[in-house]
């Protein structure tokens, strides 16, 4: 039974779930069509991986007036999602340089970013502390009609049947397929270790130069506190019959290692087995736990 609640939410296509009522196989596919312009910044995640978090970074580095706390716009406004746009708004019309957000896999994406046309920023988290954090959010999600406990969730998840797909397929795609495009990897590890640096890479990547106290104010605003209860960043304006967020914060906990809280021996035995045949032959790195100093 929770199985069904779980798959009711979602719909497959070109072999990638999206969410059902808030996508349609007619505008991810246009999506290959879109015009690239050579501004665009394309912030790619798989969900639970520091969107939001990088959403308010790349808007308060992008953005002179978000930056000075001039302009009272929604992150969801200022980096909007290609695949959720089945109001079809007009991107065009956008004032450069855009910012856009995106769960999809690399071969939706459109077309001219393989001519290395726009910049693509590529963030993803340890699978262990992306699907914790993902199993809370269907918690929010208020179309689930039926509980869902863990352990329901975990099998789920390493299944790839959940919104965005399988982590593994959509991290190794991106990966092994980066030669193809303009793009910066970023973990939400080295994020939360060291948020200086990673602001300064974003900013050489987009090629905006920023004063000290510009960085500052960046770095300021898009802490974890400051953004848990900014309403402009924690998406609290959905409406409550998308997500329910008296049931927990979209913004949690937003740490490293919160997978031992949660998860099994056996089920950490189950998800290191398959990171190790799908992505053990990447020089991938990754913090497991917030104390640790080097990745493994």
């Amino acid at each position: 039974m929770a199985h069904q609640a779980l798959e009711a939410l979602i719909f497959k296509h070109k072999g990638v779930y999206f969410m059902k009522d808030m996508a349609t196989p007619e505008v991810i596919d246009s999506i290959e069509h879109m015009e690239v312009r050579e501004s665009d910044v394309f912030l790619v995640t798989y969900p639970k991986s520091g969107t939001i978090w990088t959403q308010q970074i790349l808007s308060l580095i992008l953005n002179e007036g978000h930056r000075n706390g001039t302009e009272n716009i929604d992150n969801i406004e200022r980096a909007p999602w290609i695949e959720y746009n089945i109001r079809n708004a007009d991107f065009s019309s956008r004032p450069s340089p855009r910012l856009f957000s995106t769960h999809m896999p690399y071969y939706l994406m459109p077309r001219d970013l393989r001519f290395k046309m726009g910049k693509v920023i590529y963030v993803f988290r340890n699978p262990k502390d992306a699907m914790v954090s993902f199993y809370h959010f269907y918690q929010m999600y208020s179309k689930l009609s039926y509980p869902v406990d863990f352990e329901t969730f975990a099998d789920v998840y390493m299944s790839g049947k959940v919104i965005g797909g399988s982590w593994f397929d959509h991290v190794r795609g991106w990966y092994t397929h980066k030669e193809d495009f303009n793009i910066l990897f970023l973990t939400y590890e080295e994020m939360k270790k060291d948020l200086r640096s990673v602001v300064l890479k974003i900013c050489k990547f987009v090629d905006i130069k920023l004063d000290e106290k510009a960085i500052d104010i960046v770095l300021e605003r898009a802490t974890f506190n400051k953004m848990k209860y900014d309403p402009h960043a924690n998406y609290s304006f959905l409406p409550k019959d998308l997500l329910d967020q008296s049931r927990g914060n979209f913004l949690r906990k937003g740490t490293i290692g919160d997978w031992k809280n949660m998860m099994t021996v056996a089920q950490n035995e189950k998800l290191n087995q398959i990171y190790k045949e799908k992505l053990g032959d990447l020089p991938i790195k990754f913090f497991w736990d917030i104390n640790e100093e080097t990745a493994s």
